[in-house]
């Protein structure tokens, strides 16, 4: 199993003057340290005015001071939106190669739609086309690396003959996948032949039939690339430290904030009637949490640690949460570390810790 760290770039208030610098630079050091203990996989995702949850609307350019720093892990987006207006499939072609150029060859493409009626409305872009919008977009990127002239006449786009650069150093390409959350979702990456990336933060016991739904569907896929990256991440929150109480101490208020900020972002969705069909899953999930977090009895954490989704404690007991991802099937765990206030030196000793003492298990 494969590990990887994410980034929101997550800032709770209240703020200082320069807290986006010292974000950025922060989490640019923690990935540094990543890389020298041994972590496979940078992620970094793509929102808009989605203040204190994700400060990360540019990760192209983070990455690019990412992959300046770093010898080995992989640069990941995780993931670019493709509707237009968010990016034109053209753009996130040549930032990409521009990303596997500067890294080496080292870079993953993760791409989405946006589940948040913040971002697509602060776009204009209504929800019924975001999906056939991603599913043009995706089909159309990699034939602009490996093709010298390419050209489309779709739905959403027309791009006459043009030879789209540069070209990404990886051959046929870098590998592509799909953020999930839904079950559909899982099936459409599956059959598309793209990696699966659960940002569901499910815990194993339920995240088996999000993977057995994946593999059904990638055993058949059609690519929509040159090959078929067969490949399911999962997420976990996570703050290792030398005792369970430590690693409580510094990791459960930033865990916490996560959690709730998560549900505010699928609040707007319950108000929301007439929503596409393939938004109905987020409109019922933002309905279950209004009243959850109505009729909340504060145990919502203490649940989510007893089920081993959070790898928040001891090396002990946090090697003990991996090993159940690993025996779920997944073959990458991806793991949110800076959340919330959680202090850059805790997130650097979660960062150490787990090179030192839980990956070297599952190599």
């Amino acid at each position: 199993m494969k590990f990887g760290v994410i980034y929101e770039l997550q800032m709770q208030k209240p703020w200082s003057a320069d807290q986006e610098y010292k974000t950025y630079h922060e989490a640019l050091a923690q990935i540094e340290l990543a890389d020298r203990v041994g972590f496979d996989y940078v992620w970094a995702v793509e929102h808009h005015f989605l203040a204190e949850y994700s400060h990360s609307s540019a990760p192209e350019v983070f990455l690019a001071a990412a992959s300046q720093r770093t010898k080995n892990i992989r640069i990941a987006q995780g993931v670019a939106l493709l509707p237009s207006p968010f990016n034109h499939p053209i753009r996130v072609a040549e930032r990409a190669a521009a990303l596997d150029i500067v890294s080496g060859g080292r870079f993953d493409l993760g791409t989405g739609r946006s589940i948040t009626e913040q971002e697509l409305g602060g776009f204009g872009i209504d929800p019924a086309d975001s999906r056939p919008m991603w599913e043009e977009a995706v089909r159309m990127i990699p034939q602009m690396w490996t093709s010298e002239t390419f050209s489309w006449e779709g739905e959403y786009f027309v791009v006459p003959p043009r030879n789209v650069l540069p070209k990404p150093v990886q051959k046929p390409h870098p590998p592509m996948w799909m953020a999930c959350t839904q079950p559909e979702s899982f099936r459409i990456a599956g059959a598309r032949g793209l990696g699966a990336l659960s940002f569901g933060f499910i815990a194993p016991g339920v995240l088996e039939a999000s993977i057995s739904i994946y593999r059904d569907a990638v055993s058949r896929a059609e690519p929509v690339g040159a090959f078929v990256n067969n490949q399911f991440a999962a997420t976990a929150f996570a703050c290792v430290a030398p005792t369970d109480k430590e690693a409580l101490a510094n990791g459960r208020p930033a865990a916490e904030f996560f959690q709730q900020s998560i549900g505010i972002l699928f609040v707007p969705w319950a108000k929301k009637a007439d929503a596409p069909a393939s938004y109905q899953y987020y409109v019922s999930m933002a309905q279950m949490i209004e009243e959850r977090l109505e009729h909340s009895e504060g145990r919502e954490f203490e649940e989510a640690w007893e089920s081993g989704a959070i790898c928040i404690g001891s090396p002990e007991r946090v090697r003990k949460v991996v090993e159940r991802y690993a025996e779920s099937g997944v073959d990458q765990l991806i793991l949110m570390m800076q959340a919330g206030r959680i202090p850059h030196e805790s997130v650097m000793q979660t960062i150490t810790l787990f090179g030192e003492e839980i990956l070297p298990a599952f190599r």
